[in-house]
Order: C-alpha cells, then structure tokens, then sequence
C-alpha cells in the first residue's frame, strides 16, 4: 500500500514528514544542519496505523529527499535508525556515525 506523505515545512531548520487518514497523523520530524545534513529526531505512529508499514514509509520518503537533495540523514530516532539497519540499499544518504576519540 502506498500513501500519500506531506512534507510540511515548519521553519527553515525544521520539518516533518505527515500521513493523515479517518482523523489520524503520522508523523516523522526532523532537523536541518546546514544544507547537506537532515537529522531524524523523532517518528510517531499511531495506533489506528499500527502495523500497516507507515512508519518505514516515512522514512522511505525521507531517504528518496535526501536522495534528490543530495543529502545525507542522521537517524537518531531509534524507530528510523532500526530501519536504515534493516535497509542497506538505504547507505548511500546515511550519515557516518562519528567515532568518539578521546
């Protein structure tokens, strides 16, 4: 099943990907840095939606933006960072995750 996701643009930092239907919205925000880096804060799914895949889709909508926009995507949010570990065909928009050197 596909959907019909709305990016909506909340400033110029910030943004969420929305999928409304029967008085329901998913939801998956995210965070600019700078032009080349989205950052993934948070997907909300709710239940009516549960189980329906529309959270990867959320997801999969970000990762073809990025893809367009020539951006890469930090997924801090633990539901979109599961699914990049599930989508490797997804690694060419993945931001590196930076090692800590002390």
């Amino acid at each position: 099943m596909t959907i019909d996701i709305n990016l909506e643009e909340e400033s110029v930092t910030k943004g969420r990907y929305v999928y409304r239907a029967d008085g329901h919205e998913a939801e998956l925000t995210f965070s600019k840095a700078g032009t080349k880096l989205i950052i993934i804060d948070h997907t909300g799914v709710p239940d009516a939606f549960k189980g329906q895949g529309i959270g990867k889709q959320l997801v999969e909508r970000a990762v073809a933006d990025a893809r367009a926009g020539g951006q890469k995507i930090l997924p801090l949010c633990p539901f979109a960072a599961a699914q990049f570990e599930k989508h490797p065909e997804w690694a060419d928009v993945l931001e590196p995750k930076k090692e800590n050197r002390d």
